[in-house]
């Protein structure tokens, strides 16, 4: 008697890791050499500089150039993925314009140097708003500077969109400076505003055509530095059309989860506007922050956290190439 012929059952394709890091803030020797009270040295009021300084020893960072041991920390750990993706803020960004300063530019350099060197071509860079500048929160010195985005993207190889495919789930990174713009006039120079709004437009542009051309079955974790931004691209009509297919939006900026609990429980405060350039752009963002609820947000702390905490740490994502299961994300503490 004949047997019938076995039939060759497709084995499941395998799993792909990606390892996830946020604001790891490194401070190569030239930043290191500008000394941890950097930023209090830029707060003229003795009052406001001496509340500073309690906030940063007891809640924020008391040591913030010493952060780059927790990167040399993670990689001592030699976590084995697929893929590593880094979400922004490479720098201390001491100068407070960004990359276009040399200190903060040798920072990037390193930093993305010894990440290049453990995960090669398998890394994946997100720009933040450090790399770009921004006004101090406090002393409100410095501003984005189109001299830091040329060294960004033309010198240190930051692009401010890139995609990666992993089967059918689609990774993709925008630039959250960009699309929260409108939002940073302020921080800009007058005559650089008009290349800024270009630089904006040209990133739309793609980001427009990738959601376009997303297909059913396909499923996208976002990577945006800064949830700010989230509300501007909500507002972009191929984007709001395919969001039930963003399964997970990671952001960082925010540090550490108590941050973004504050931020959800503030959305919707309205803006106020007379208490200086800092307390504008915060009200602001958190007065649309309901609209990051439809992107599924979640935060990658810094690898620091903060000092009250000390909650900083990595996810590692665990994808099923065929999207039939969600995304898995495993938390892992990174203890000063």
């Amino acid at each position: 008697m004949n047997s019938m012929p076995a039939t060759a059952t497709a084995s499941p394709p395998e799993r792909k890791s990606v390892v996830i890091i946020s604001d790891i803030h490194y401070a190569a020797d030239a930043e290191r050499a500008c000394g941890n009270d950097y930023e209090l040295r830029a707060i003229r009021h003795p009052l406001l500089r001496a509340l500073v300084s309690i906030y940063r020893h007891y809640f924020w960072m008391r040591h913030p150039l010493e952060q780059g041991r927790q990167l040399d920390r993670f990689l001592s750990r030699k976590v084995n993925a697929d893929f590593l993706v880094a979400n922004g803020d490479y720098t201390c960004d001491t100068g407070f314009v960004g990359v276009s300063h040399g200190a903060a530019a040798q920072s990037v350099q390193e930093c993305l140097g010894k990440l290049h060197e453990r995960y090669g071509g398998r890394a994946r860079f997100v720009m933040g708003d450090h790399e770009l500048g921004k006004l101090g929160t406090f002393g409100g010195n410095g501003g984005m500077r189109l001299a830091s985005w040329r060294c960004a993207t033309e010198q240190l190889g930051l692009q401010p969109f890139w995609q990666l495919a992993v089967g059918h789930y689609r990774l993709v990174g925008v630039n959250s400076s960009l699309l929260a713009l409108p939002a940073h006039q302020g921080d800009t120079l007058p005559d650089e505003w008009p290349e800024w709004q270009r630089l904006r437009e040209a990133h739309l542009v793609e980001i427009r055509a990738a959601f376009d051309t997303l297909q059913p079955e396909q499923r996208v974790i976002l990577f945006c530095h800064d949830p700010t931004a989230l509300p501007f691209l909500w507002r972009e009509e191929p984007v709001r059309r395919k969001l039930d297919q963003v399964e997970q939006t990671i952001i960082g900026h925010l540090h550490t989860r108590l941050i973004l609990w504050k931020s959800r429980l503030l959305a919707g405060i309205p803006r106020i506007n007379f208490l200086g350039r800092s307390v504008q752009r915060f009200s602001s963002a958190l007065h649309e922050a309901h609209l990051w609820r439809p992107f599924r947000v979640r935060l990658c702390p810094a690898l620091s956290g903060c000092q009250l905490l000390n909650d900083g740490g990595y996810y590692v994502m665990e994808i099923d190439p065929a999207a039939k299961q969600p995304a898995q994300f495993t938390f892992h503490p990174l203890p000063r």
